[in-house]
């Protein structure tokens, strides 16, 4: 097990647990999380490369007295066995984690098309040069694999009716939503954008399975204002852990 740091989400409600050198979380996880809006009794929900866990984590603290069941899924052992140590830091036995390689078929892959919510911050570069730190490299770059493969796999573990959530960079929109098409519907896309007047640098986009309702573009998130502090509609994310629909609701 790598080095590990003790760090904390949702202004010190979430410890969680990240190697000193190597893939740690960033906010991508915590907005990506917000947008589960509700979760009922006995859902189960699925972390597709759940990295650190800071996504599942996150859900865990929202969703802790819903009686939902949550999987993570992640390819590197080390963060694999920091995210169950994590889960059990904050009393979450509702939470764990498995260390598998969804490129390969295995047993230990929880069986397909049960799961309410399936949530994803998939690798985002493809053609980018790679990082020194192997466990960087292997968050950040697909490696045998491609996106539309990735979603693939995810839309595979969704229950009828199910619904995705993922983020990534803006400009895999097009990729995302043609591996969508004609498998998923109401899509609603968020742009991300970093500060007001920029181009969005990321998206979420959520879909329902076997859904064919029209996508909806929402207005989107403006993370930090012209000093470079988090927005209200930020902050009520990042810190109070609101949904994303509560949170665009807060006062700008």
């Amino acid at each position: 097990m790598p080095n590990y740091t003790n760090d904390y989400l949702l202004n010190k409600r979430v410890k969680i647990f990240q190697p000193v050198n190597g893939y740690r979380a960033s906010i991508d996880a915590v907005l990506l999380s917000s947008m589960v809006a509700s979760v009922r009794n006995g859902d189960r929900i699925l972390d597709v490369g759940s990295g650190t866990g800071a996504v599942s984590l996150c859900l865990a603290e929202r969703f802790k007295n819903c009686g939902a069941k949550i999987t993570g899924l992640e390819l590197q052992p080390g963060l694999t066995e920091l995210s169950n140590l994590s889960a059990a830091a904050n009393g979450f036995d509702f939470l764990h984690y498995l260390n598998v390689d969804i490129r390969q078929k295995t047993s230990e892959i929880p069986d397909n098309c049960s799961f309410r919510h399936v949530v994803t911050n998939p690798p985002y570069a493809d053609s980018d040069m790679p990082s020194p730190n192997k466990s960087k490299a292997a968050a950040h770059n697909m490696t045998d694999f491609s996106l539309a493969g990735w979603i693939k796999f995810c839309l595979k573990m969704a229950a009828p009716k199910g619904h995705l959530y993922i983020i990534n960079r803006a400009g895999a929109v097009s990729s995302i939503l043609a591996a969508l098409n004609g498998k998923a519907g109401g899509i609603t896309i968020v742009p991300l954008f970093s500060k007001k007047n920029q181009n969005a640098k990321r998206v979420m986009i959520c879909a329902q399975k076997d859904s064919k309702a029209p996508a909806v573009i929402m207005p989107g998130l403006v993370i930090h204002d012209a000093e470079g502090n988090y927005t209200k509609q930020a902050e009520a994310i990042l810190r109070d852990g609101k949904n994303f629909y509560e949170a665009v609701q807060a006062p700008k």
